[in-house]
Parts: structure tokens; C-alpha cells; sequence
């Protein structure tokens, strides 16, 4: 395997460092992050802003990504899945916010999910976005 990597944490504003807490605490609240104490990869995350002002607080996995085996198996075609559902009275798409969300991780692969914030370290305990199979 090779050498385990800690990235830097970034430095925020203050004005974005609060809207970054409020973002952790919403994903606390929904039980998709933890605190982590000893962490061994270390990610950093990267506040980006969005149309309406608000921020959404994505982790930089690029060096967690390069070590991880790429999934050979490809995702189906948009397209088949719905001629798939001819004939059927309803068709739904997950909600991307919870129904991504709701892939849990082993503890031994949510431990590699670390990433740093000016209020801890912090590990995601269902699957992140952007993240590679690990």
C-alpha cells in the first residue's frame, strides 16, 4: 500500500467558516459524518460557493482516489433503465441528498474518509461524494 497521506487543512474566511460549521453540523445532525480522533488519511476540504450564496463543502479525495483500485464494473445506460420501466404505472429517482447518503461504510473504509475543518476531524460513515470504492 502506499504512504498515507494528511493534507493540510485550508484556511477559510470567517464569513465562510461559519456557513462551514452550520454545513458540518447539518451532516452531524443527519448522522452522516462522525467525529474522528486518531485519523490516518486526512482530506481537506474545499468550501465552494454556490448560486444562492450559500456553500456546500466538498472534501478533496484526489490522493485517497489514486490509491484505490478503479471499480471495473460500468454504471448502466440513462437510457435502458428508462425503456426499462415501460408498462410500469411509476417510476422514481433518489432524492440525491438522502438517497446517496444512504450506502453506509464499513468503519474500516469510513475511517480512510477523514477530513479536517476548523472545528475537528471529522469521518463520513455513508458513502461521500466523490469518493472511489475503497
Amino acid at each position: 500500500m502506499q504512504k498515507l497521506v494528511k493534507q493540510p487543512a485550508r484556511i477559510v474566511r470567517p464569513k465562510v467558516e461559519l456557513q462551514v460549521k452550520k454545513e458540518v453540523e447539518k451532516l452531524r445532525k443527519a448522522g452522516f459524518i462522525q467525529l474522528s480522533k486518531h485519523p490516518q488519511w486526512l482530506s481537506k476540504i474545499v468550501p465552494v460557493e454556490k448560486k444562492n450564496g450559500t456553500i456546500r463543502c466538498c472534501v478533496d479525495y484526489k490522493d485517497l482516489n489514486k490509491v484505490c483500485p478503479k471499480d471495473e464494473f460500468p454504471l448502466p445506460n440513462i437510457d435502458t433503465l428508462i425503456d426499462a420501466t415501460v408498462g410500469h404505472e411509476m417510476f422514481s429517482f433518489m432524492d440525491g441528498f438522502s438517497g446517496y447518503n444512504q450506502i453506509r461504510m464499513t468503519l474500516e473504509d469510513a475511517k480512510k474518509t477523514d477530513f479536517c475543518t476548523p472545528f475537528g476531524n471529522f469521518h463520513y460513515v455513508v458513502m461521500p461524494f466523490g469518493l472511489k470504492k475503497c
